[in-house]
C-alpha cells in the first residue's frame, strides 16, 4: 500500500485506515492505495471481486476521523475470466427474480462485467435490495443502479416527519442536522461528527414514504 499524508490528523488517519483494511475479513487489500488529505481518503488500486470495492467501501465508514471518501478502485476478476456476460445476466436474473422484496419490474442489463439496474418499485429499499442481490456474483466489475421511485404526493409536514425520525435514531446525533423537503427531494445540510452517521442519517432519510430523491449535504466535522 501506498500512503500520502499532509499533517498528523491525516498521519493518523491513514495508520487507522491500513489497519482497518487489514482488519476486513473479506478484502485482499494488498493492490490498494491509500491517500489521505484534510481527512479524506482516496483509495486506488484494485480488487479481486466487486464485493471486496464495497467492503473497502463499507471499511471506511468503521474509522473514526474520516470527513468523506473517494473511491477510485477498479475491479480485476482473479478467477472469473470464463464468466460471460450471459452467464452474469442469467445469474441476475434468478436473483432478482427469488428476492420476495424486488418487483418484476426490475430487469438487469450486463454489458462488459458491468450491470446495470433498470425499472420502477415503490420504496427505496427495494432499489437497495436489488442492488444487493446482484453485487455478489462472479465476474461482476461494478453496479449502476438506475431503478427510479415511483412519484407520490408529499405531505406538508415532510421535513418534521424526517427531522423527527433522525432525532429518534440512536445512530445519529441530529442537533446539528437541517432538514428540508422541496417536492419529492429531501435536502440534508448541517453537520455530524462521523461519516457513519452521515450515511445513517441519509438512509433514515429513505425510509421516509414523502421522498424519492435525497440530496445529503451534511457535512463531517471529526472532533
Amino acid at each position: 500500500m501506498i500512503i500520502a499524508t499532509r499533517t498528523r490528523s491525516d498521519h493518523k488517519i491513514h495508520s487507522l485506515v491500513l489497519a482497518e483494511l487489514d482488519w476486513t475479513p473479506d478484502l485482499d487489500a494488498s493492490e490498494i492505495q491509500v491517500e489521505v488529505e484534510a481527512s479524506v481518503v482516496t483509495l486506488s488500486g484494485a480488487v479481486g471481486d466487486y464485493f471486496e470495492l464495497l467492503a473497502a467501501s463499507r471499511a471506511m465508514r468503521r474509522v473514526h476521523g474520516i470527513a468523506g471518501v473517494t473511491n477510485h478502485l477498479i475491479v480485476n476478476p482473479r478467477s472469473a475470466k470464463w464468466v460471460t456476460d450471459a452467464d452474469i445476466a442469467r445469474v441476475a436474473e434468478r436473483a432478482l427474480t427469488w428476492s420476495a422484496n424486488i418487483p418484476a419490474s426490475v430487469r438487469p442489463q450486463v454489458d462488459s462485467g458491468c450491470i446495470t439496474l433498470t425499472g420502477q418499485v415503490d420504496w427505496h429499499f427495494q432499489r437497495d435490495a436489488a442492488e444487493r442481490a446482484v453485487e455478489n456474483i462472479r465476474g461482476v466489475r461494478s453496479v449502476l443502479n438506475e431503478i427510479r421511485l415511483i412519484s407520490r404526493p408529499g405531505a406538508e409536514d415532510a421535513a418534521e416527519r424526517i427531522r423527527t425520525a433522525l432525532f429518534r435514531n440512536p445512530q445519529v446525533d441530529a442537533s446539528h442536522i437541517n432538514v428540508t423537503v422541496v417536492e419529492n427531494t429531501a435536502v440534508l445540510t448541517g453537520y455530524v461528527t462521523t461519516l457513519a452517521q452521515k450515511n445513517q442519517a441519509g438512509a433514515a432519510t429513505w425510509s421516509s414514504p414523502d421522498v424519492t430523491q435525497v440530496d445529503n449535504r451534511i457535512n463531517v466535522r471529526p472532533y
